[in-house]
């Protein structure tokens, strides 16, 4: 087997043992922790709310795709605000999110 063949492999091996790991070592509850659904419930329902707005000609899809990345960095912090909590966000953290949230759901439907 060739060197490069043996590297690829360990490199594969290696990522898969990370995702399995991780996959592993969240619970259900700290997957689900009320603050994270409530968080994430949101945001689901802002994309329905872009993508609704979006169908009915109400909003460009220019402005839903600067929506949409702007509700992608908000669960993007909640995920990596979780990491560092063991799996959950604080109070703060979760009022931090919902502000942010807030300034992207004043901009739909206007």
């Amino acid at each position: 087997m060739s060197i490069r063949k043996i590297l690829i492999m360990t490199a594969l091996s290696a990522t898969f043992a990370g995702l399995a790991g991780n996959a592993f070592a969240e619970t259900n509850w700290q997957k689900n922790h009320p603050r994270r659904t409530e968080v994430n419930k949101r945001l689901s329902n802002q994309n329905r709310r872009i993508d609704k707005d979006v169908k009915d000609g109400d909003m460009s899809k220019a402005k839903a795709a600067q929506l949409h990345h702007e509700d992608h960095q908000v669960r993007q912090e909640e995920r990596d605000m979780a990491s560092q909590n063991g799996s959950h966000i604080t109070k703060p953290e979760q009022r931090v999110l919902n502000q942010q949230e807030n300034g992207v759901s004043k901009q739909i439907g206007q």
